[in-house]
């Protein structure tokens, strides 16, 4: 809600609105290596794709339908996530994307929540066709 005299980029940080505005990972990959999907109570969609090569997440990209605070949560997490090993990135966690965004809102927490739990989709997608390589031919959601 609007509140009288605040000011939405004075009450941010600057880590916060790169995320909020930052374009660059905002892509859906075809054929990813691993993708994942989750939708929040409130409606706001996170789809987050992975691209690795062995154990390292080489690009991570994000598609969304939601608001700002998602955004930011999403971007957030795909930069986390990014240039890591597939082991560490399962050690993400809500508060990691909280205190590397600075200003999140506790009201905005579980946009924090949703985007970890699709990186974690994509984290279990990735280790699942590794298993299973034959089923990538069937991951049409993307």
């Amino acid at each position: 809600m609007h509140q009288e005299g605040s000011d939405f980029f004075q009450n941010h940080s600057v880590k916060y609105l790169e995320m909020a505005f930052k374009a660059d990972k905002n892509e859906i990959i075809k054929n990813p290596d691993g993708y994942g999907i989750k939708e929040s109570d409130c409606g706001d969609t996170i789809e987050i794709f992975l691209k690795t090569r062995n154990d390292l997440i080489e690009t991570a990209s994000f598609n969304i339908n939601g608001c700002i605070n998602t955004i930011a949560c999403a971007n957030a997490v795909v930069h986390m996530a990014e240039g890591k090993t597939i082991e560490k990135a399962w050690g993400i966690i809500p508060e990691d994307v909280s205190q590397y965004l600075e200003t999140l809102s506790e009201f905005h927490f579980h946009c924090a929540e949703l985007a970890v739990k699709a990186l974690y989709i994509a984290l279990a997608n990735v280790e699942e066709l590794r298993r299973d390589p034959w089923k990538k031919a069937y991951n049409q959601h993307y």
